[in-house]
């Protein structure tokens, strides 16, 4: 198994960094990309503290991003977190990586004074390992809106206590 490191360590080039990972795993689109980068530019503009919007990054023997989440406290609550991404580069997944971002994340919203996690995805087919990981991790299925993003493309909101 691969050895990866962790930190918060955001720069310039953590943007394209994040751009690649999220257009490897064959799934987002380009607007959906767009807007993870905007929140790595936000992020650097105005810090985390700023912008609402934390990262936990995660890098492998080469220090190259190998995967990362986003999350933030959502706006007007006082626990309640969104995780914005989680993410792994497509030759990193099926390692555990996204299970140890996700528990990382937890523990680093948990350390915030961060009481309740929430996490959004599609209902497509080809989210369905999305939805399963939440699962696995212990999320609930809170609820879905029909038709959401487009015709057929339901949002599935989950959530977990931590």
């Amino acid at each position: 198994m691969k050895a990866f490191d962790f930190d918060e360590r955001l720069d310039a080039s953590s943007q394209y960094e994040i751009e690649s990972i999220l257009a490897s795993t064959g799934v987002f689109s380009s607007q959906e990309i767009e807007m993870a980068v905007e929140l790595v530019r936000e992020n650097l503009e105005k810090g985390s503290q700023g912008s609402g919007y934390f990262f936990l990054l995660a890098r492998d023997e080469s220090d190259k991003m190998a995967g990362f989440t986003c999350f933030g406290l959502i706006p007007c609550t006082i626990y309640s977190y969104d995780l914005y991404w989680i993410a792994v580069r497509s030759d990193c997944q099926g390692m555990g990586l996204g299970r140890r971002l996700c528990l990382l994340t937890e523990a680093q919203v948990k350390k915030r004074g961060g009481k309740k996690i929430y996490a959004e995805t599609s209902g497509r087919k080809d989210y369905a390992l999305t939805r399963n990981f939440y699962l696995k991790m212990g999320f609930q299925e809170l609820g879905r809106l029909e038709d959401y993003y487009a015709p057929g493309d339901d949002k599935v909101i989950y959530g977990k206590d931590i």
